[in-house]
């Protein structure tokens, strides 16, 4: 069972474990139907629990979250609710229907002071998204005798039904944004892009695995980048100048500014160690095969 399965790493998510021998795939969604799609609000409590003791899942993968630092600053209550408080809810479901719960969270739990973090490393998120995805955490590996892993991943790219729905693939509409407009693009900010498809054969590969599963794991592209080196990458394979994206190397500042951690790269040896090499993309070779077909 996917939640959020119609995001970009919860569609890679589905179609990773359709592939999979033996396995019935319940794909949940709130904001799209359609090709397969239920429709479920998590916010929900009575339809959701209708729905998880019909379906009587093994695992659960919650990909769903308000994930945009700066939408999260404007809708507190409904960004608390998605990240923190819902994935408590499913916890509980976890300890009375006795499957495995999986939370998707995130790399801005750190402060980006002191990388690498390890699973164990003491969160310090600077702002409300980081707060409420750390809250998630807590909320989840709170229940004693639960089934639960939070999965911290980095900024995720992917194949995506638009551009918008990733942080990293949004990129590539202000490359070939050529119309004159300027951008001013963070190259303060070192992050470790991760392919949406890589996490989601990963999360196939920790079904199999036999021996217990730290309560929190890492998984993480290995590669730096800022966003405007990112950029750059793009416009390199599109062929495209890049003479209006400006690199700007100072922190968000001023009044509506969202903090962003500087370096929150993620130590994975712990997960390498449960599931082998964990068969990364390299990010400019991935973009180049995808942009050409």
């Amino acid at each position: 069972m996917a939640y959020g399965a119609s995001g970009v790493l919860g569609s890679a998510v589905r179609e990773a474990f359709k592939q999979k021998d033996g396995v019935e795939v319940l794909a949940l969604s709130n904001t799209r139907t359609g090709d397969g799609l239920l429709p479920l609000d998590l916010t929900n409590q009575t339809e959701v629990d209708r729905v998880f003791k019909e379906f009587k899942p093994a695992w659960v993968i919650h990909c769903a979250a308000e994930r945009r630092p700066d939408v999260a600053e404007k809708d507190t209550e409904g960004t608390r609710r998605l990240n923190a408080e819902v994935p408590a809810h499913l916890a509980s479901l976890a300890k009375s229907l006795n499957y495995t719960l999986v939370y998707i969270s995130t790399d801005y739990v750190f402060d980006g002071t002191s990388p690498p973090y390890t699973p164990s490393s003491t969160t310090n998120p600077l702002q409300l998204y980081g707060i409420t995805k750390r809250d998630g955490e807590v909320a989840v590996l709170g229940f004693d005798g639960v089934k639960a892993v939070a999965l911290r991943v980095p900024v995720l790219y992917g194949p995506a039904p638009k551009n918008s729905d990733s942080a990293v693939n949004i990129l590539l509409d202000v490359v070939q944004d050529q119309s004159g407009k300027q951008y001013n693009m963070d190259h303060y900010a070192t992050r470790y892009p991760t392919n949406v498809i890589d996490v989601a054969n990963f999360l196939v590969r920790l079904t199999d695995v036999k021996q217990p599963i730290p309560s929190i794991l890492h998984y993480s592209g290995a590669e730096p980048f800022t966003k405007y080196e990112m950029c750059l990458i793009f416009a390199k394979i599109l062929g495209l100048p890049h003479g209006h994206i400006i690199p700007d190397a100072e922190p968000p500042k001023g009044e509506g500014a969202t903090s962003r951690p500087k370096d929150c790269q993620l130590y994975t040896k712990e997960t390498e160690d449960l599931v082998g090499d964990l068969g990364l993309s390299l990010f400019e070779e991935w973009w180049t095969e995808y942009l050409k077909r």
